[in-house]
């Protein structure tokens, strides 16, 4: 039995424990304080829960996020009062974008300590606003058996509210009075803690249902869809819980309608598809030429989760407003651009029983004009880049693409590393598992939520670039409990390259300073510190042995230097050249 009856805090706190237990959690992840001391406690004291003690509660958040972006189910986070709970908030915002089930237990002082300047107190209650999808103020402990099914449900209720219906962050916040260590005040016989055991878990309700759908007829639509000529899917910013049956659903659509698919570098989709002929990665060069922007306008557009991180395909959909259908399990309003849509609220996974019933249409020429175009874009691309021998960001994508080990799961930072994968990430047939954080398109955490993707995994990478690692380097100190291998690809460019794309970037010298911001760090010495393995690479056939021999265990960086002014006139180039 896993109830602890020392005291009334053991009790309520280990029956919290136990409730999660049993619906499935398998980690929690704590930062120190002396509230929440019951909370550390009865979770670091389970049998069935990991519990990864972080010092630093900002980066523990991101971890946790991490962590169940890679588990797809829950993580609960531990934090005593005051402004360690605001620490969580940056992750409780990416979470709620994002759709990662996070749940938060923060420690409160008690109702006669409120308002009255006591140590560590502030005020808790929906302190998140409206970003967790549910949040509740627990009452004070008490043994009474109405108020322990009370705790047990609304625990039961949490769980289900951050995984079973459309993901994301609840909030619990728990006052406890003195006194917080388990100090023995209560004498409850073996046979009651017996009885009261059995009263709350000998028949525990378990609901497995794990999506929330909605039902429609979606033949009518597909029906709808075969008589356009010149549409196109769009497959988005989006994350699956089985990304070979996702790409497979909507490479038989495109098959079914004969429409090319525009696949972002974020979708699972150009890592399972190596010879699609329908497959379009190169979609944003070649919209860059007005002459194939105008003949390639299409008539609809199917949308599968967020539009494309490119500019220049939202730019070009946003001017000619075409009808188009958004498909995402979600209820969140994904029509950035404001155009003609609908959302219909699916699984894309779940695509695939309905599209049998149809016949599949011919070839199209608007279809095959795509191709054309792609096919003499990706020959030249793969010359320019084995001809360059020198050490530029945007080689680096398009290496990791062609050299990364089969099913390697990658986090790709904001800014430059992920507009550098949207552009020159290769499709291929390996399974990488694609991580990111673009629910709010910050750089906050970047470090932490691929530890926390790492963390028990296989060999793990991280692209990155220098700012989004120096603004998250606290991850570093999960070292000593880290399992698993992380290597950290730095694109060390000195600065924001993002920032070089920007017409602010002609304004000398107040760019750099405000706006570029370099550090100038030494991340050698840096590695040191927190006892990281480093590497500095000179050379792509260098790059290339290390990406086929990853590390096995710990936390490895490996750094490359580059040239943010060239490689953004170098970019500029290549687009300025590509589709002459």
């Amino acid at each position: 039995m896993s109830l602890n009856f020392r005291n009334i805090n053991t009790i309520w706190s280990s029956v919290i424990v136990e409730t999660f237990a049993q619906l499935g959690l398998k980690n929690a992840v704590i930062s120190p304080g002396s509230r929440s001391t019951p909370l550390t406690l009865a979770f670091a004291q389970h049998p069935s829960i990991n519990t990864i003690p972080i010092l630093d509660e900002r980066s523990a958040s991101f971890f946790a996020l991490g962590l169940a972006k890679k588990n797809n189910s829950p993580t609960v986070l531990i934090c005593t009062s005051g402004t360690a709970v605001a620490n969580f908030y940056p992750a409780v915002i990416e979470a709620k974008y994002s759709h990662i089930p996070l749940i938060i237990l923060t420690a409160d002082r008690p109702p006669e300590l409120q308002n009255c300047h006591a140590g560590q107190t502030i005020n808790q209650v929906n302190l998140y606003n409206s970003y967790p999808l549910w949040q509740t103020q627990l009452s004070l402990p008490s043994m009474e058996i109405d108020r322990l099914f009370y705790l047990r449900q609304n625990i039961i209720y949490s769980w289900e509210k951050s995984f079973l219906t459309s993901r994301g962050v609840v909030h619990i916040n728990i006052p406890f009075r003195e006194p917080l260590a388990p100090i023995s005040t209560l004498d409850i016989s073996l046979e009651n803690q017996e009885f009261i055991y059995q009263q709350l878990f000998s028949n525990f309700p378990v609901n497995n249902n794990n999506f929330l759908e909605y039902y429609f007829d979606l033949n009518k639509y597909l029906k709808q869809w075969k008589k356009y000529d010149k549409g196109i899917i769009i497959a988005g910013v989006d994350t699956s819980d089985n990304p070979l049956l996702y790409s497979r659903s909507i490479e038989l659509l495109s098959n079914l309608l004969n429409f090319p698919i525009l696949g972002e570098a974020l979708s699972p989709i150009r890592n399972y598809h190596e010879n699609n002929y329908n497959l379009i990665i190169n979609y944003d060069a070649i919209l860059r030429n007005a002459d194939n922007a105008d003949q390639l306008i299409p008539e609809i557009v199917i949308l599968f989760g967020e539009y494309p991180t490119s500019k220049t395909l939202r730019e070009w959909l946003n001017k000619h407003k075409v009808k188009t259908y958004i498909i995402t399990p979600y209820d969140d309003n994904l029509d950035a651009l404001h155009s003609n849509s609908i959302h219909l609220r699916l699984n894309p996974e779940n695509l695939i029983k309905y599209l049998p019933t149809l016949e599949t249409k011919s070839s199209s020429n608007y279809s095959n004009q795509w191709s054309s175009i792609e096919q003499k874009i990706t020959i030249k691309l793969k010359k320019i880049m084995e001809e360059k021998e020198e050490i530029f960001e945007a080689k680096i994508s398009w290496m990791l693409s062609k050299y990364l080990p089969v099913n390697t799961p990658i986090f790709i930072a904001n800014s430059m590393s992920i507009r550098y994968a949207e552009f020159f990430w290769q499709k291929n047939n390996l399974a990488r598992e694609i991580y990111f954080s673009r629910g709010t398109n910050g750089i906050d955490g970047t470090l932490s939520t691929a530890l926390g993707v790492a963390h028990q995994n296989q060999p793990t990478v991280l692209l990155t670039g220098d700012l989004a690692l120096l603004h998250d380097t606290n991850g570093f100190l999960i070292n000593q409990y880290f399992q698993g291998s992380l290597t950290i690809i730095l694109v060390n460019n000195n600065g924001g390259g993002i920032f070089e794309m920007l017409p602010i970037s002609d304004y000398q010298p107040l760019f750099e300073k405000y706006f570029a911001t370099p550090q100038s760090i030494d991340f050698k010495n840096l590695t040191k510190t927190y006892n990281i393995d480093y590497k500095l690479i000179n050379n792509w056939k260098e790059f290339k042995i290390f990406l086929t021999n990853l590390p096995k265990k710990g936390i490895n960086l490996w750094e490359l230097k580059t040239d943010r002014k060239y490689d953004t006139l170098w970019l500029k180039n290549y687009f300025n050249t590509i589709n002459k």
